[in-house]
Formats: structure tokens, C-alpha cells, sequence
């Protein structure tokens, strides 16, 4: 004999079970999972990339301290901020940089030439809490898309094929206090 206590628990049992289901398979689609560059799958499948050509170096944007930070005379701090790379050396020519954004606020990849013996990270950042961008070879800031515009999104990427020369080239975010919080990273492309 089932008592109306006993369906009742029944059912709640059940509920739970199809709710945990549904709740993992979220977390997946919405990019608990990472893919061997530990790019979230959202990240890595919410924007449709044509063929590529050249050289492919990822490169991972992130802001793992989760929502930013506090804002200071307009300028972002705190929260740990990464930028990333799957490789540190490439041979000269075509090149193209994918950016990823797996955090969860919009950032943006920018190519500059490392001159002399500067250390990536080294840049001085102005009133505006970004580095000056003279002498930039190109920039992925486009969501979905090549190329500049107005910020990678979270969940999105964006890509630019650059012909390079021989030499050692700083990669960076440059939004307002993203390179001061870590988001730099060197690239040096040998003959």
C-alpha cells in the first residue's frame, strides 16, 4: 500500500534527480568545461571562426578573480587578470592570434613591438590606466569577428592575422587597468 507521504517523496526524488541532470548539462553549455587550452567550452564554441591561416597562436583572456574589481578616479582595480598563450615562440610570417575571453567582463588583444631589451610588463600606463599603443601591429577587439572594435566580449573571441618580422613583440590587454592587473604576455618570432 503506497501512502500519499510515500508519492508525494517519490516525486521529489525524481524532481531532484531531472533537476541535477539539467543542471550539469548547464554548466557544460555554459562553459564549466574546458576544452586542452582551458578555454571554457562557451567560450570556445559561441563564435563561429573561419579558416584560419598561418601560424595559430590562442590566446587565453581571463579575469579569475570573478566580476572586476573596484572603480578608483575611473580607473579599474583589484581581481586578478590573465592573458595567456599557447605558445611563446613562432617562426616569422603569417601569424594569427586568436582571443579567447573566458572571463566576465570584455577585454581585447593588442600586438606591440618589444623594443630593445624591454620585459613584457615593463610599460607605463597614463592618467587614462592604459599604455600607449604607437608602433601596434594589429589588434583582435572584434567580437566574433577579425579584426578591431569595441571589446571581446565574455564568451566570445576574436581574431587578426599579422605578417611579422623577426624580432620579440608584447601582447596585451589595453582597456582602462587590464595591463596593470597582469594582462601582458611575449611572443618572439624567430627567422
Amino acid at each position: 500500500m503506497t501512502t500519499r507521504r510515500g508519492t508525494v517523496g517519490a516525486v521529489g526524488v525524481v524532481l531532484t534527480l531531472l533537476l541535477s541532470g539539467l543542471s550539469v548539462a548547464a554548466i557544460g553549455a555554459v562553459g564549466g568545461w574546458s576544452t586542452p587550452f582551458g578555454v571554457r567550452g562557451a567560450a570556445a564554441s559561441a563564435c563561429t571562426t573561419p579558416k584560419l591561416t598561418g601560424t595559430i597562436v590562442k590566446v587565453r583572456l581571463d579575469n579569475t578573480g570573478g566580476p572586476m574589481m573596484a572603480q578608483r578616479n575611473g580607473m579599474m582595480f583589484g581581481g586578478a587578470m590573465t592573458l595567456s598563450t599557447d605558445r611563446s615562440t613562432v617562426a616569422q610570417g603569417e601569424v594569427t592570434f586568436v582571443a579567447a575571453n573566458v572571463g566576465s567582463v570584455t577585454h581585447e588583444l593588442v600586438v606591440l613591438p618589444l623594443p630593445g631589451t624591454q620585459l613584457a610588463g615593463t610599460r607605463q600606463s597614463g592618467t587614462d590606466g592604459k599604455i600607449d599603443e604607437a608602433g601596434s601591429v594589429g589588434e583582435a577587439s572584434n567580437s566574433c569577428a577579425r579584426g578591431a572594435g569595441k571589446g571581446i566580449l565574455p564568451g566570445t573571441s576574436s581574431w587578426v592575422t599579422l605578417k611579422l618580422a623577426p624580432g620579440r613583440y608584447e601582447v596585451v590587454c589595453n582597456l582602462a587597468g587590464h595591463y596593470a592587473a597582469g594582462m601582458y604576455g611575449q611572443l618572439t618570432v624567430t627567422k
